[in-house]
């Protein structure tokens, strides 16, 4: 695909992307597809599956309490637990505002270490890592954003999470439908959504604007970026998701660079129908 060589024009000095189906054929690469990038908060999709995983394992159900008082694990994964941004403090009542919270995630990553007794990054790396190949992602920290992984890793994900094979479909589909419907909140980067729709632990793109991702992205698109200049979507009507890792933090030139990137992925895959 010619599209994803448009990489080469970021002002960036390292970037990978790459685009895959749901059966995990890659259909455009460019870049250093086997080289580390610190994720951000591309980590936190990751630990939502994890944590999905451990809610079909038994371990813990979605609406048990978990994080402040009146919270539970559905209201972490979703930013309405009422935790502010990064800090253990409480700023609203759950399921009342959308409060995107790395401190959620944290909460979240300590409830699941709690009722599985098995600290959350070796969770994460047996409960998704190991069984998808991806070898080089490692948690080292936060939950909510010290992940780090390769596009090649990635594109291991983002075929799951299209086709699930750890999950059941049903929870996967789930997880990509909003939650506590109509908030209001911010994105971090883009200001002000009305509403600030969120699935379990994965953004859902639906009427915001401005956003990350490109004016032809699906309603039903979902995924998440970091601010260390990474995203991660899923179109589920173009049949694909891409992926793309740097080495330069978000800011203007993401802003600017990102949406023409994934028009320009998105109309050549409905091209090649």
């Amino acid at each position: 695909m010619r599209s994803v060589a448009m990489i080469e024009n970021w002002p960036v000095e390292n970037a990978a992307a790459a685009v895959v189906r749901a059966d995990g054929t890659v259909v455009g690469a460019h870049g250093p597809l086997d080289r580390p990038f610190p994720l951000a908060s591309v980590t936190k999709p990751l630990a939502a599956y994890a944590a999905l995983v451990a809610y079909e394992e038994g371990a813990v159900e979605l609406d048990e309490p978990a994080g402040p008082e009146g919270s539970t694990v559905r209201h972490l994964l979703a930013h309405t637990s009422g935790l502010a941004f990064d800090e253990h403090r409480v700023m609203a009542a759950p399921g009342t505002r959308r409060i995107y919270s790395n401190a959620g995630f944290e909460a979240l990553g300590d409830h699941i270490a709690k009722a599985t007794d098995i600290p959350f990054a070796d969770y994460l790396r047996q409960a998704v890592l190991e069984p998808l190949g991806m070898t080089a992602t490692t948690l080292d920290g936060s939950p909510a954003k010290d992940g780090v992984s390769t596009a090649g890793d990635l594109v291991r994900f983002a075929a799951e999470v299209q086709a699930p094979r750890l999950l059941d479909p049903r929870t996967v589909l789930e997880a990509m439908s909003v939650v506590h419907p109509g908030l209001t909140g911010i994105l971090p980067g883009y200001g002000h959504q009305k509403p600030n729709d969120w699935g379990l632990g994965f953004e859902i793109r639906d009427a915001k604007s401005p956003h990350w991702t490109g004016a032809s992205s699906s309603p039903r698109t979902f995924g998440h970026f970091g601010q260390s200049g990474t995203f991660l979507w899923v179109d589920p009507d173009a049949g694909a998701a891409c992926v793309a890792l740097t080495d330069r933090p978000f800011g203007p030139w993401a802003v600017e660079a990102w949406p023409p990137f994934t028009d320009a992925v998105l109309g050549e895959l409905r091209a090649r129908r």
